[in-house]
């Protein structure tokens, strides 16, 4: 029987068309696999699974390849998925130690939040920042509002106020050292606040 009725067969179900046309390619298959798995229990494993898997999706086979080939891209994936499994089961235990001695490691991991204290400063200095910006003159808070808090380029920017590059820039230098000189003026009173507090 040629390949061509083969693939119709076995797509009509038939499990011997089936088994003759992965006969055919099998040992090339599995010498493909084993080159992806190095080992030949994954191999076989990969192998098995293409084919239960190309069993089951024969139907949509539409023969622009050949089943050969077909079948080869199926047993690779399969051959790499069983590579990324291993990989993700590597495990170790927490309690043994690495080197065989008694002493059980000891691991801990560092924990990068900010502590409370820090985050209640962070907020505040953004308060301030924030009733520094609200006090900047109107045109050159709006230079900062859109090219700082919005994140745009300088062009578009200006494009946005409808004034050049060269006056966004002149009102952005303003503007950082408008909110620089009150910046430090609200922390300083900040300070002595919470000190005289």
């Amino acid at each position: 029987m040629s390949t061509i009725n083969l693939v119709a067969a076995a797509k009509s179900q038939n499990r011997a068309a089936f088994d003759e046309l992965c006969r055919a390619c099998s040992e090339r298959i599995f010498r493909t696999v084993l080159r992806i798995t190095k080992n030949r229990e994954d191999a076989e494993d990969a192998l098995q699974e293409a084919l239960m898997s190309a069993f089951i999706h024969l139907k949509e086979f539409d023969e622009r390849s050949s089943f050969s080939t077909w079948l080869t891209r199926i047993a690779i994936n399969s051959a790499l998925m069983v590579l990324r499994k291993k990989r993700k089961s590597h495990e170790m235990s927490l309690d043994v130690p690495a080197d065989g001695g008694a002493a059980p490691l000891q691991w801990e991991i560092p924990d990068h939040a900010p502590t409370p204290e820090k985050q209640c400063g962070q907020r505040e200095r953004e308060v301030i920042l924030r009733k520094a910006i609200g006090e900047l003159r109107p045109s050159i808070r709006r230079v900062i509002e859109i090219n700082q808090l919005q994140e745009l380029s300088m062009k578009e920017t200006a494009e946005r106020i409808g004034i050049s590059v060269g006056a966004t820039k002149a009102r952005l230098f303003q503007a950082k050292l408008a909110l620089r000189k009150r910046y430090r003026m609200k922390e300083v009173r900040f300070v002595r606040t919470s000190v005289a507090a």
